[in-house]
């Protein structure tokens, strides 16, 4: 009489321990997926800053710096404005903006990481570029509130865009928002210049001799003092590097916030002559602005560059 052949004891083990292995595994992958959804900071988690839809902002990598289009792309985070009296061309004015999710939660400090040195950054600038400004908020009294104040030089709708890194993704993220100056907008011929002279100092931002849309260009940033002999350059960190580059083309659909290749601080530029070099992706043609921010001898000075990127 014929018996059925029983499994060897090693092949019964080796399928235990593949059904431990997919035990394993399955725990593991439960365990991320929980912790992902955990609430990080107040009430926010990573499902906070999605947008299921087409057009959506993506999430950016601060190591890979490209031109953001903000507008033109739906982002997860709603700003709003408001302001102690109504802005005025030279008269400053307190701001208060109120940062929050899609489905409306707030975004306060704790829902925020620390990126170069601040946990939110405002960039604003008017309608002919010509008045850029770097702002920094503090939080304030309700949730979700951020305080900050400004001179607007010019007339027009200001734009300001936010710049910010989510605890919950850390990846940096952007929304903007637009306040009104009253007054005729100024007319500005913007030729292509990429030389200039602030505090003192000779600014030139050197381009690629073909500076082309959608390939990755490096520039070169470096300034010195007019006339044959040469003074010290008062330079220091600012925002955790020796300089700062904000891009924005004509439309102000977005821009490219870059920091420079050189990143250990403990390396000063040349102190007669600093040169630093940064790398941009800028994915359409047409003429931009390229302000420059520097702090010299504990004063911020802003320098702006005119370029063209051709097709």
């Amino acid at each position: 009489m014929s018996q059925s052949a029983s499994p060897s004891p090693s092949t019964s083990f080796s399928r235990a321990q593949w059904r431990a292995l997919l035990l394993i595994t399955a725990a593991a992958l439960g365990f991320y997926a929980f912790m992902r959804w955990l609430p990080i900071g107040s009430n926010l988690n990573h499902m906070d800053f999605r947008v299921e839809e087409k057009g959506a902002i993506e999430f950016c990598d601060p190591n890979s710096p490209q031109f953001i289009p903000v507008i033109s792309a739906k982002s997860p985070v709603q700003l709003k404005l408001r302001s102690d009296v109504p802005p005025t061309r030279g008269q400053p004015v307190t701001f208060t903006l109120t940062m929050s999710t899609a489905s409306g939660k707030p975004i306060g400090p704790a829902d925020l990481l620390v990126a170069h040195t601040r946990k939110l950054h405002l960039l604003v600038v008017d309608p002919t570029l010509n008045d850029y400004q770097h702002l920094h908020p503090e939080p304030g009294r309700e949730p979700g509130e951020w305080v900050f104040r400004l001179t607007p030089e010019r007339a027009g709708t200001y734009r300001v865009f936010a710049d910010f890194m989510p605890a919950a993704t850390a990846r940096g993220l952007y929304a903007a928002v637009d306040f009104e100056v009253p007054g005729d907008v100024a007319r500005v011929v913007r030729s292509v210049s990429t030389t200039a002279q602030a505090a003192g100092f000779n600014f030139t931002l050197e381009t690629p001799p073909l500076l082309q849309a959608g390939r990755t260009a490096e520039l070169k940033f470096r300034l010195e003092s007019p006339g044959a002999t040469k003074r010290s350059v008062p330079m220091q960190p600012v925002m955790g590097a020796y300089a700062h580059l904000v891009a924005f083309d004509l439309d102000r659909t977005g821009f490219a916030h870059l920091h420079p290749n050189e990143a250990d601080l403990t390396h000063t530029p040349d102190a007669l002559r600093p040169e630093l070099t940064f790398k941009v992706t800028i994915p359409n043609p047409g003429r931009y602005v390229v302000w420059a921010q520097v702090n010299l001898g504990g004063n911020d000075v802003f320098v702006p560059f005119w370029i063209e990127v051709l097709p």
